[in-house]
């Protein structure tokens, strides 16, 4: 795919693996708009980036559809969607707090596939596209109390897989990104400190490979990968 001049929207874009995405892509001359649910945090980076920003929810079915909906409008169609927008809750089993567990899911999951969902559509019809969805190391193997993060992961790494075999006849590429841990807010928000250093990953690692996924000529695609640092102990 040539980058420049691609329309693409990213979800979660305004900050960290998100904004990243976005950052790298508008550096390619792609024509960006990221959704996120804050609006202070949208604003700011969208006057970062110089972009364009849609406020929404991807749980709600509605804001998805009205995000894919006035994207398409605006832009005059979507090559690309970055399904990168999501979160995590961590308890052991036996704690497990219901509404917190379903609104993991209703984010990394449900949301992914309702943003997926419109937005192939389209692809669908104009027999190109791109859709990337931005999952976790963990979706690959769990770990003590991350059943709501994992589980949310591991399901949409399924997901991805049966949007693949439906979408490849419409010569949509659909890819899965595996993050180890990356330097991000992540950890601040589920009420973690996370340890900094020069080894671990940024946004723009996983950004750079986003970018040559998606740079390989569109007869072929790479289904799924992993990003994991080098050396970072």
């Amino acid at each position: 795919m040539d980058i420049s001049g691609a329309r693409a929207l990213i979800t979660g874009g305004s900050e960290g693996i998100g904004y990243g995405i976005a950052e790298a892509l508008v550096a390619k001359g792609a024509r960006v708009a990221i959704m996120g649910r804050d609006q202070e945090k949208l604003h700011a980076a969208v006057e970062k980036l110089g972009i364009k920003g849609i406020q929404g929810d991807v749980s709600l079915e509605e804001d998805a559809q009205a995000a894919v909906s006035q994207f398409v409008t605006e832009f005059g169609g979507i090559d690309i969607l970055v399904n990168n927008a999501g979160f995590g809750y961590f308890a052991p089993l036996v704690e497990m707090d219901r509404e917190e567990f379903e609104a993991v899911f209703a984010t990394n999951v449900t949301g992914a596939m309702l943003m997926g969902r419109e937005a192939a559509r389209h692809f669908v019809k104009q027999e190109s596209g791109a859709l990337i969805n931005i999952s976790s190391t963990s979706g690959l193997s769990g770990g003590q109390t991350s059943s709501a993060y994992s589980g949310s992961k591991f399901a949409l790494r399924g997901m991805t897989e049966c949007w693949r075999a439906e979408l490849r006849p419409h010569n949509v590429r659909v890819m899965l990104v595996n993050p180890s841990e990356v330097q991000t807010g992540f950890f601040a928000k589920i009420g973690k400190q996370q340890e900094l250093s020069p080894k671990k990953l940024r946004a723009q690692e996983i950004a750079a490979a986003i970018v040559g996924a998606l740079e390989i000529d569109d007869r072929g695609f790479i289904p799924e990968f992993s990003v994991f640092a080098t050396n970072p102990f």
